[in-house]
C-alpha cells in the first residue's frame, strides 16, 4: 500500500490560495487521484482527511484563477475599446 501524500496537496491547496495559483491546480489534480486510489485501496487512507482539505483548497484556487483571469481579459478588452473610442 502506498503512503498518503495529504500533508503535500494540503501545502498545495494553500499555497494556490495565498500566493500561487497554478498549485491549486496541482492540488486537485493530485487529491482526486489520491482519493480515487485510497477509495480503491491502493494507497494509505489515513491521509484522506487532509487529502480532501488540500483538494477543496485546490478547488477553490483554480476557480479563483480562472475569475481573474477572466476580469483580466475583459479589463483589457474595455481599455482597448476605449482607447479606439477616444481617437473617434
Amino acid at each position: 500500500m502506498k503512503p498518503h501524500r495529504g500533508s503535500l496537496i494540503l501545502v498545495l491547496g494553500i499555497l494556490g490560495l495565498v500566493i500561487c495559483a497554478p498549485c491549486g491546480i496541482a492540488a486537485w489534480i493530485m487529491g482526486h487521484s489520491d482519493l480515487k486510489q485510497m477509495d480503491a485501496g491502493q494507497m494509505d487512507p489515513s491521509g484522506r482527511g487532509l487529502t480532501n482539505a488540500g483538494r477543496i483548497c485546490g478547488i477553490i484556487a483554480t476557480i479563483l484563477l480562472a475569475v481573474g483571469i477572466v476580469v483580466a481579459v475583459l479589463l483589457f478588452l474595455f481599455g482597448v475599446m476605449g482607447a479606439i473610442a477616444a481617437q473617434h
